[in-house]
């Protein structure tokens, strides 16, 4: 799969750098990074984890792209988050080049600015962003967040402190909380939101 891939026939294409990144966290199981000049944009999870599911996100994103692997350009990223799921980085340093609404794009700074080792509920993300009404909306918002882990999704708890909602399952956010020293939720919660 080494090489260039348009994802449409462009003049002037947006580079878009990719690479894997593999760790037993994950059971030794691919996780796709990209990143454009600007930052990272995209991680998959595990069990989404398909070269065909990058291309799609960037094909709706960055229609200009065109997708190259290039793990020297991934490799601060690659660093940071072996870092991260060794147990020993608490921060990521690297920039971001969210690609969303302004709304997403508000959730997923609100989401980035919770720190190592904490959990927010959907409404005090909502109330963060200043639109204490649009729980569900950031719940929404939440689910489509391009950069898990990095952009810690994993963080965000229901209410009444049950796991719920995580792309990568409830098991691996479950996981990343433990990593992290998150002790105070419940985990019988379910895929679904709970606001």
């Amino acid at each position: 799969m080494k090489g260039d891939w348009p994802v449409e026939k462009q003049q002037q294409a947006t580079i878009v750098y990719w690479d894997t990144f593999v760790h037993p966290i994950f059971q030794n199981r691919a996780l796709y990074l990209a990143a454009t000049d600007s930052g990272l944009c995209q991680i998959t999870l595990p069990n989404e984890a398909s070269f065909d599911t990058v291309r799609a996100w960037i094909g709706k994103r960055i229609p200009d792209a065109r997708l190259v692997q290039d793990p020297e350009r991934l490799s601060a990223y690659s660093r940071q988050l072996k870092e991260y799921c060794d147990g020993t980085r608490k921060r990521f340093t690297f920039p971001l080049d969210f690609r969303g609404t302004k709304f997403q794009n508000a959730v997923w700074q609100a989401l980035a600015d919770i720190p190592f080792g904490e959990t927010r509920s959907y409404a005090e993300i909502a109330r963060t962003i200043g639109n204490p009404k649009a729980v569900r909306a950031v719940g929404t918002a939440n689910g489509k967040n391009p950069i898990p882990i990095v952009v810690p999704c994993h963080r965000v708890i229901g209410a009444n402190r049950t796991l719920t909602g995580f792309r990568g399952g409830l098991r691996m956010k479950e996981d990343l909380l433990r990593l992290e020293g998150v002790r105070t939720f419940t985990n019988t919660g379910h895929e679904r939101f709970q606001f």
